[in-house]
């Protein structure tokens, strides 16, 4: 059998298990064992970028040893910047490349030449995809590009299974959260849950939300979580690009900071350690009340389920602020009302 028709029914494989109810682990599982067999290698692995430490995770390997797999970790910033540059990464001799660590560690194991490709999401590079082989080769181009064409086999199943998770884990999260805002007239319990168990749930780094006075124009912070007190003050200004656009009802989506030119307070946010960041309007029925800022600790891109799961919790979070604020309004009414009684019944 050539090597074209050993790719070919690779691929008719791995297609065929995506057509069933196969569980990531199963897919990824199959994409490393494939690599393995079609290109004849010692063993494949899959790794996933944890952007927070900078840092390539084992997620699924097939032929290695857990003494190698428990080796350290690969950092990502060099591999990311030479894979966006190259494409891939060819190692003839992974016990001598000075371009690779851990070189003590791939001799121990067997280890001779590794080819390296990107697995992608939608044009982003979430992990790498390595082949492990046992003597040295030159790897052709026919090996390259079957390398990577199971890489995005590999990032089509972790796509398919994260969409399924957070289809399932915001459904609850809106359940759980939603329950919780609407729960109270406390004024503080509806703001806390607002910025710390939304950003809290959401993996991100704080929240703060920001109503806007109608006197002065400005937005006022009234609460916020996970913000030192001198990035507070920032943000209160209405004349910004992205605080006009969010009072005119729209979400505001910033991935990267550092280059986005809506930006103004370039220096306080990063000296804050936030990289990218959501701005949505709080709604009162069809009134803009304010602003809800979540802020994250690294670039990323936002999906559109999580965009709509805060706009929806915005505008829950609106219409409790302004219930909180009509039961605070009767209360203080009832108390005047009771006051001027006492004062009548004292003159008799």
């Amino acid at each position: 059998m050539t090597k074209n028709s050993d790719y070919f029914k690779t691929f008719y494989t791995i297609s065929q298990a995506f057509g069933t109810a196969a569980t990531e682990e199963e897919l990824l599982g199959l994409v490393v064992r494939s690599a393995t067999d079609a290109l004849d290698g010692k063993g494949a692995c899959i790794y996933l970028a944890d952007e927070r430490n900078d840092l390539f995770i084992p997620k699924a390997q097939h032929g290695l040893s857990k003494d190698y797999m428990h080796a350290n970790p690969l950092k990502a910033q060099k591999l990311v910047k030479a894979l966006l540059k190259d494409g891939h990464l060819a190692f003839e001799d992974a016990t001598k490349d000075p371009r690779l660590e851990n070189r003590e560690a791939k001799a121990k194991e067997g280890i001779a030449s590794i080819l390296t490709v990107p697995v992608r999401v939608t044009d982003r590079l979430i992990g790498i995809l390595s082949l492990y082989t046992a003597k040295q080769r030159k790897f052709s181009p026919a090996e390259v590009e079957f390398l990577d064409a199971l890489a995005d086999q590999g990032g089509v199943a972790i796509e398919k299974t994260r969409l399924l998770e957070r289809i399932q884990s915001n459904a609850l999260m809106f359940l759980d959260l939603a329950s919780a805002i609407n729960s109270s007239l406390d004024i503080k319990e509806v703001l806390h849950v607002m910025t710390a168990k939304v950003s809290d749930n959401l993996g991100l780094k704080g929240a703060a939300i920001r109503l806007l006075d109608e006197d002065s124009g400005s937005l006022k912070l009234v609460a916020s979580h996970g913000l030192s007190e001198e990035f507070r003050d920032v943000g209160r200004h209405t004349g910004t690009d992205i605080s006009k656009a969010a009072l005119k009802g729209e979400t505001v989506i910033i991935e990267d900071i550092a280059t986005d030119k809506r930006v103004r307070y370039k220096d306080e946010v990063a000296a804050e350690g936030i990289a990218s960041m959501i701005v949505t309007p709080i709604k009162a029925r069809d009134e803009i009340i304010g602003t809800l800022r979540l802020y994250s600790p690294v670039k990323r891109q936002y999906h559109e389920d999580m965009i709509i799961l805060v706009q929806a919790l915005a505008h829950q979070g609106g219409l409790a602020i302004q219930n909180a604020s009509m039961f605070l309004k009767l209360q203080a009414d009832n108390e005047e009302l009771e006051a001027d009684v006492w004062s009548h019944r004292s003159w008799f």
